[in-house]
Formats: C-alpha cells, sequence, structure tokens
C-alpha cells in the first residue's frame, strides 16, 4: 500500500487516476546536426510567443476590449451595457489568454525534450516577470512622456 503523500496528493486515499506526478524518463538522447538547430529554433520561436501573448495582457487585450463595450454601447445607447461587455471581454481574453499560455508551454517542454535537454519545467513564470516588467516601464514611459503631468511639470521646472 502507497501512503507517500506525493503519490496520493496528500490524502491517504488513494489518487484519481491520470492524476499522478509527472514522471520523466532519463536524460533525453541528444538529437543530431539539422535536427537539433530546428528543434531550438522552433522552442526560441514558441517562447517568443509566449513573449507576445503575455505582453498583450498590457495593452492590447484590454483596449481591443474596451473598443468592443464602445461598440455595444453605441449599438445599444446603453453605458451599463457597454461597461458590462467590456468587462466580459476583459475576463475572456484574459483566461483564454492563460489557458493558451499554459499550453503553450507544455509544448514548449516537449519540444525542449525534443532538441536534447533534459527539460522538466516550463518559463511561464520567467515569461510573465519579463512581460511585467516591460509592460510596467512601457506604462511609465508613456504615462509620463506622452499623458501624464506633462505641463505640470513643465510649470513647476520653469520656475513660474
Amino acid at each position: 500500500m502507497r501512503t507517500d503523500p506525493t503519490d496520493n496528493g496528500g490524502l491517504f486515499i488513494g489518487r484519481r487516476p491520470g492524476t499522478g506526478p509527472v514522471r520523466y524518463r532519463g536524460a533525453p538522447d541528444h538529437s543530431v546536426g539539422i535536427y537539433r538547430a530546428l528543434d531550438r529554433l522552433f522552442a526560441a520561436s514558441l517562447l517568443a510567443f509566449m513573449m507576445l501573448v503575455s505582453l498583450a495582457f498590457w495593452g492590447p487585450l484590454p483596449a481591443a476590449c474596451l473598443w468592443l463595450g464602445a461598440q455595444v454601447q453605441a449599438q445599444t445607447e446603453s453605458g451599463s451595457l457597454g461597461i458590462v461587455a467590456s468587462c466580459l471581454g476583459v475576463l475572456a481574453a484574459l483566461l483564454g489568454g492563460l489557458v493558451l499560455l499554459k499550453r503553450l508551454d507544455q509544448f514548449w517542454i516537449l519540444v525542449r525534450r525534443a532538441a536534447g535537454y533534459d527539460q522538466r519545467s516550463g518559463v511561464i513564470g520567467s515569461v510573465f516577470a519579463i512581460a511585467a516588467i516591460i509592460g510596467v516601464a512601457l506604462f511609465v514611459a508613456w504615462f509620463l512622456l506622452l499623458a501624464g503631468p506633462g505641463d505640470i511639470i513643465a510649470t513647476c521646472c520653469s520656475g513660474r
């Protein structure tokens, strides 16, 4: 009888089928030549696409959902219906993006293993962290340079 909590999900009654921990075989064989280069290139392109999807959370997706809400408001002449459409659009877009990122992350692990790397964990956390840093930096630059307190800073610094 197996009673190790890591084998049965923390419960001492057994595990549902298909919910066991992922057990990889030994280290994968290194692919050779052109196949390894293609696998590495494919993994890098998956990583770049994951970064683009993560960066879309910081501007294009919310902007598109606000546009959708404005279209709903224009058609129905109801501001509250436009707000509801925008909120539901943002929720659906973000959850759909997260599902896409999770599947891409699992696929990236498989591609890295096919390239001969002993890849056991994904990079979704790192991708989110880098996207957050880039998103915040772009927002601060936009706010300070284009949309924010430009006139206030100019009048304060000019001595008037």
